[in-house]
């Protein structure tokens, strides 16, 4: 069983895609309000194996060189995208290593089309 931490960009329907590990949130553990180095480090101290997040700019403000926690990025956090490529989310969980990254590239979202206001 892995430890991993949602970030709190992260939907938390995403838990129940992961029955087998112990998934628990930012907001759970009191860290929805850190920044992402004194996250990480919160996360390695608390014992994580990973974290997942759709940050993009996390991989180049943190170095995982020495860090004991992986890092997984999801390049969206539309639930439904997620959900429906999941396979590719868990892959990335299941390899994850001490200290590394992985991107998992998802569809773009369908974007909603708002209806123009009615003439008057």
């Amino acid at each position: 069983m892995r430890r991993l931490l949602l970030d709190a960009n992260m939907p938390r329907g995403l838990r129940a895609l992961l029955p087998d590990d112990e998934v628990r949130t930012a907001r759970q553990m009191g860290w929805d309000r850190l920044t992402n180095g004194e996250l990480l480090a919160a996360a390695e101290g608390a014992g994580f194996d990973a974290m997942i997040t759709a940050d993009r700019n996390i991989r180049y403000q943190q170095n995982l060189v020495g860090r004991k926690i992986a890092l997984i990025e999801l390049t969206t956090t539309h639930w439904e995208t997620i959900r429906d490529n999941f396979p590719a989310v868990k892959a990335a969980i299941t390899d994850a290593k001490v200290g590394s990254y992985a991107m998992v590239r998802l569809p773009r979202p369908p974007r909603v089309r708002r209806p123009y206001p009615a003439p008057n």
